[in-house]
């Protein structure tokens, strides 16, 4: 007896139909909104480079000019000898990179208490952590201020960095990336006889690069950027942060010297490219993997 068997459907030619079903429709309309948004972004840095290598006539001048009509390198040129910019310089990079080091080691210590050990009281003083967040930075100024001058602390380096070195968005952001890891590998650690520290450092650190990556960023930037609590700390020259070198000696008598500030934006600017470029691809990956749990 003769069997009829049916055709079977090619699995490829399958996969080739099914792969354009519920596929979206390229939209002209989403390309130009997303020009129209990148060009605005990133036009003032433009015109900021530009600006850098311009008179300060040119610079003034109006109508103003796109193009630099007699490039010149005198705004940074007097960006190093009028100011003293590696004092400011130096100052900065102590103020940022402390900053962000103290934020990735004890913003990841709170995000991995938070997550995998069970301790009273953890979802309260978590949410207390959160409530944090809602506080405005300019109610804290003068508390704060007022905390540091009782310590003695003004016009010093710790006074720029003791009240930085944690802060809740960096708990937030570890907390919810560990609570990503397997408790499994916690667990059998710990049957293996390793103690909590070294269960952080050896197990959970390793796996937590995209976040520490992206902490890491955010905080550079934060403080690398931070105009005023620098301009009320410090009280002598010596130690001013660049962006408030930048604004007090930038304005004149009379008026603002725009290609000294320009040129002294594009410096600021250039180390947090630098970060963000060496580290972009572990900031990605942590955006795109924190606060999926809850």
């Amino acid at each position: 007896m003769t069997t009829i068997e049916k055709p079977v459907e090619s699995t490829k030619a399958r996969g080739t139909v099914g792969s354009h079903i519920g596929e979206p429709q390229a939209r002209p309309w989403l390309y130009v909104v997303l020009g129209v948004g990148l060009v605005l972004v990133v036009t003032p840095f433009v015109w900021m480079f530009l600006g850098a290598f311009k008179s300060e006539g040119e610079l003034r001048a109006n109508p103003p000019t796109w193009w630099p009509q007699s490039p010149t390198l005198d705004n940074f040129h007097e960006l190093f000898t009028r100011l003293d910019f590696m004092q400011f310089f130096t100052n900065s990079v102590v103020v940022a990179v402390t900053v962000t080091l103290g934020n990735l080691v004890f913003c990841s210590m709170l995000g991995y208490a938070f997550a995998k050990i069970d301790f009273w009281g953890r979802t309260w003083l978590f949410r207390l952590v959160l409530a944090t967040l809602m506080i405005p930075g300019m109610v804290t100024l003068v508390p704060l201020f007022v905390l540091v001058s009782n310590l003695g602390l003004v016009n010093t380096y710790w006074g720029l960095i003791l009240p930085f070195l944690a802060g809740p968005f960096g708990v937030f952001l570890m907390r919810q990336f560990m609570q990503g890891i397997p408790d499994e590998l916690i667990d059998a650690a710990r049957v293996d006889g390793a103690g909590e520290f070294r269960i952080f450092l050896r197990v959970v650190m390793p796996l937590c690069k995209p976040a520490l990556a992206t902490l890491a960023i955010l905080t550079f930037l934060g403080s690398w950027n931070n105009f005023l609590w620098p301009l009320v700390v410090s009280s002598t020259e010596n130690m001013y942060t660049l962006p408030v070198a930048l604004a007090l000696y930038s304005v004149g008598q009379n008026s603002t010297h725009y290609g000294l500030l320009l040129a002294g934006s594009v410096v600021v600017v250039l180390p947090i490219l630098i970060v963000f470029f060496a580290l972009q691809r572990h900031f990605v990956q942590g955006l795109a993997t924190t606060g999926l749990k809850s």
